[in-house]
């Protein structure tokens, strides 16, 4: 069992009235809602509009295609099927033609330049946009197997789930992401708001995104990165302009540190430390996500679980259980430290 000061915190942190703690609370409402499937076909920003008008034109091009190829093949199955008067001798044979072999020559080059042109125009226009004032930028650095997400103009660090404003077309506020990697490769990809651009170790990659709706947008690592990137999932929170600059507070604000004082210690004495950062304490560890605001988030390890009392226990007592081949070892904590330390992490809104 926690000890009599540990209980006595809980008991105190139970009862108090935190406002911070119910701006947290609202926002993890907000975030439980039903996000919104990945679906390249229904894209809610421009760079992911852009590719999509692009894959239905190719898409109406190659449709085209199989449906003059297939018609003529059936029309030859038809036309020249084996007959009942047949008497099984040869065909005359025609060699060369060539008006059939210059139209099969031209025409396929003439599709591939049109798609060539129409694909070199959307990269254009994504790859080279220019950037209007306003703009939020976000760093994003995939790691084994997590997304780390700076705030370099805010001034902090949050992970697996990125906020943004959302954007009116008619003013954009687009927000700029520079990707890197920690370690490997990885591939930043959300369907509904822009393709997919890789993270690459000692290179800077970027991309842009300015989400027209509100809502929660699913996402992952699109590149093979290692035992659980299956795993590595990424959530993309679009935020009213008011309810982002209230989350911007809150993440700007220092954790509560003192409500579970045994926690706490407990956290700050084993190699936690080492590998996780929470504003304020000993823990300035980057290996590991920044979990200076936890509780604040919908998902935890990388959007493998829910972000519950339960999971969270279950989390730190054997991650395996959670996401098998994770980084995070097991701490082999007693189960009174174990749900000390789940007490902690409760209190970091």
């Amino acid at each position: 069992m926690v000890s009599e000061p540990g209980m006595a915190a809980l008991v105190m942190f139970a009862g108090a009235s935190n406002a911070f703690a119910a701006t947290a609370g609202s926002m993890r409402a907000a975030l439980a809602s039903e996000p919104a499937i990945p679906n390249i076909f229904a894209p809610s920003s421009t760079p992911a509009d852009s590719i999509y008008h692009l894959s239905v034109f190719v898409l109406s091009v190659c449709a085209a295609i199989f449906i003059v190829v297939f018609s003529l093949i059936v029309y030859a199955l038809i036309r020249f099927r084996r007959r009942a008067d047949d008497d099984g001798s040869e065909p005359p044979q025609i060699y060369g033609s060539n008006q059939v072999e210059l139209a099969w020559t031209v025409i396929p080059v003439l599709i591939i330049v049109v798609l060539f042109l129409a694909s070199a125009r959307v990269i254009h226009a994504v790859e080279d946009a220019e950037m209007p004032a306003g703009t939020t930028e976000v760093v994003a650095i995939g790691h084994q197997f997590w997304w780390e997400f700076r705030y370099p103009q805010q001034g902090f660090v949050t992970a697996n789930e990125l906020h943004v404003p959302v954007s009116d077309p008619q003013h954009p506020t687009p927000t700029h992401i520079t990707l890197m990697s920690a370690d490997t490769d990885h591939s930043f990809w959300v369907p509904k708001l822009a393709g997919k651009v890789d993270l690459i170790p000692n290179r800077v990659n970027n991309m842009w995104i300015d989400p027209h709706d509100t809502g929660v947008y699913v996402g992952q690592c699109a590149q093979y990165c290692g035992t659980q990137h299956a795993k590595m999932l990424l959530r993309v929170v679009v935020d009213s302009p008011q309810d982002y600059e209230k989350w911007l507070a809150n993440e700007k604000q220092p954790p509560q540190l003192d409500a579970v004082a045994n926690g706490r210690r407990i956290f700050e004495s084993t190699a936690c430390v080492n590998c996780h950062t929470v504003a304020g304490t000993n823990a300035h560890g980057t290996f590991g996500p920044d979990l200076t605001h936890l509780m604040s988030r919908a998902t935890i390890a990388a959007g493998a679980a829910d972000n519950t009392k339960e999971n969270l226990r279950l989390w730190i007592k054997s991650p395996d259980a959670i996401k098998p081949g994770c980084l995070m070892p097991a701490m082999q904590l007693t189960e009174p430290e174990i749900d000390a330390v789940t007490a902690y992490l409760l209190t970091l809104h």
